[in-house]
């Protein structure tokens, strides 16, 4: 009888040792998210969805990115790899290359093909630009390949970069309203998922259109309806509820669930039928399921960080996730999976809209700056020598410089006293300061670690607060300022005990955190900085 119960306490002992990660993780980025719509937005929420999260999780007020610019595509980067864009090579969602000649994607791969129905365009893409491992790709190789790894979202990069090198799917949306991939990854889709395009799943959100989902008088968070800093939807002749999706869909198909919350609702869809397909977390291996939600991002581009519009969409996504966290909880248990909740970058306040408030800031389109400097180098040198002007990036033309008998210093020199004449200037750096930074100038210090030197421009500029580069209407975001930088950071579900933390964070910080909760090897590009309170068991 003492052997019996010896034996028993051994295998418990040794079922414990072995339990030491859990049977899912689940990544949520929110594109486009900034923190204060916690805060701002918290009247309206449902007790089950960030509420749940902020209230039985662990809560970082002040996460932030620290690098420059932030984008959709080195925000996922930086966030799966714990580096920064001059480790993990993704310095834009796109950039000019020297090698090439022209702009390149940042997921683009000429040797992979569409699979699925999509564009011979839409499915070239892979993982192949990212430099550095992720913490997915560790997940595989800690596992020996047998923990899945898949990642979805209604943008190809937001589903790509964060599943990493060695997932086993990567699924993105396709004008054609259906979920596409690539070669990549593998030969066909997997039945489920064209049984899940062949269903159409977005048109009963097409046909139910787009009205409030509560009483206008709940929406006093947010600017009245079809005020002047908002854009407008496919061309719609008033940014005003409710909004007739059919008709915009018969115009213009299924690519206008793109800019609606129910993009995210679509892709909730997916990810459940995803966790039930692919049976993630059934087992003690390891899954991850990295989710990326993008609807917020364009309807925040066109309407705004202030519109009922944007406000709608949040208030349904909390909707959305209270029940992707029920499917969760029934699906893999609730002490069974570990999530966390972040954004790939945050967003400015609309620059008209400040300057109606008496900030005197504008908005600038980036095309009249590129204008500017073709006109100016026209000017001085009687031919433009600006290659390329993106991401606040100025790429030279040095073959062109040379052979004027210009030398390349002083031109550069030229070009920074004009800019620096320019209203929305603040600095102007050349990449040999840059690459010296000491890190004693903060915001030269955020240029540095978004800058790879076989990537970036010649001139980087850093743009005043407040100012933006975009149209006047809508919003964007690419600067190292707070508005764009400070972002959520959740933590919840197995081993997170509820907790917040008011210190400044910095959102490399999760992948090594999560290399260390799952004991997993660190990403490899890392600066190994970690969150020791997730740590906390």
């Amino acid at each position: 009888m003492k052997k019996f119960f010896l034996l028993l306490s051994l295998v418990g002992i040794v079922g414990a040792q072995a339990q030491q990660r859990p049977k899912l993780v689940v990544g949520i980025v929110v594109d486009q998210m900034k923190m204060e719509y916690l805060y701002r937005f918290s009247d309206d929420f449902s007790p089950n969805g960030f509420k749940r999260l902020m209230e039985k999780g662990f809560v970082y007020h002040n996460a932030n990115f620290n690098y420059m610019p932030t984008y959709t595509a080195p925000g996922h980067a930086s966030i799966y790899t714990g580096a920064t864009p001059s480790v993990n090579g993704i310095v834009g969602n796109d950039w000019y290359s020297r090698k090439l000649g022209k702009s390149m994607y940042c997921t683009d791969d000429a040797d992979v093909k569409t699979i699925g129905d999509g564009t011979a365009k839409e499915g070239a893409m892979s993982p192949k630009n990212l430099l550095s491992t992720t913490i997915t790709d560790e997940l595989r190789l800690g596992t020996n390949f047998r923990g899945k790894v898949i990642g979805m979202s209604i943008k190809d990069r937001g589903a790509i970069l964060p599943a990493g090198h060695f997932a086993n799917w990567a699924f993105w949306y396709s004008g054609t309203g259906a979920f596409i991939s690539s070669t990549f990854y593998g030969t066909a889709l997997p039945d489920w998922v064209t049984q899940f395009n062949n269903e159409k799943n977005y048109m009963p959100y097409i046909n139910a259109g787009w009205s409030l989902l509560k009483p206008a008088a709940d929406y006093n968070e947010s600017l009245p309806d079809d005020n002047p800093y908002e854009g407008k939807l496919f061309n719609c002749d008033k940014p005003v509820f409710p909004y007739n999706l059919k008709a915009m869909y018969e115009k213009h198909g299924a690519e206008v669930m793109r800019s609606t919350p129910f993009g995210n609702s679509l892709l909730a869809d997916f990810a459940k039928k995803a966790i039930e397909k692919e049976e993630l977390g059934k087992d003690n291996i390891t899954d991850f399921l990295a989710v990326s939600f993008s609807s917020t991002d364009y309807v925040g581009h066109i309407l705004g960080p202030r519109s009922m519009e944007l406000q709608d969409t949040y208030l349904r996504l909390d909707l959305t996730i209270a029940d992707f966290l029920n499917y969760l909880d029934k699906t893999v248990g609730k002490d069974n999976y570990l999530l966390f909740l972040t954004a790939d970058h945050a967003c400015a306040e609309n620059a008209n809209h400040l300057k109606d408030h008496k900030y005197n800031v504008k908005n600038i389109p980036g095309k009249d700056i590129a204008k500017s400097l073709k006109d100016f180098s026209t000017a001085t040198y009687g031919e433009n020598l600006v290659t390329d002007y993106s991401n606040f990036n100025i790429y030279f033309n040095k073959d062109l410089i040379k052979s004027k008998g210009l030398e390349l210093a002083k031109v550069k020199q030229t070009f920074k006293d004009f800019l620096m004449n320019q209203e929305q200037v603040k600095r102007v750096y050349a990449e040999e300061e840059i690459l010296s930074s000491t890190g004693s100038d903060y915001f030269l210090n955020f240029i540095n670690k978004g800058y790879d030197v076989s990537q970036n421009g010649d001139l980087v500029v850093l743009d005043k607060p407040g100012y933006i580069e975009y149209g006047a209407t809508g919003t964007s975001h690419g600067t190292p300022y707070a508005y764009d930088t400070h972002a959520p950071l959740l933590f919840y579900g197995w081993k997170i005990k509820p907790g917040e933390s008011f210190d400044k964070k910095e959102i490399t910080e999760i992948a090594p955190t999560l290399a260390l909760k799952l004991k997993l090897e660190m990403p490899n590009g890392t600066e190994a900085k970690i969150l020791t309170e997730i740590l906390d068991e």
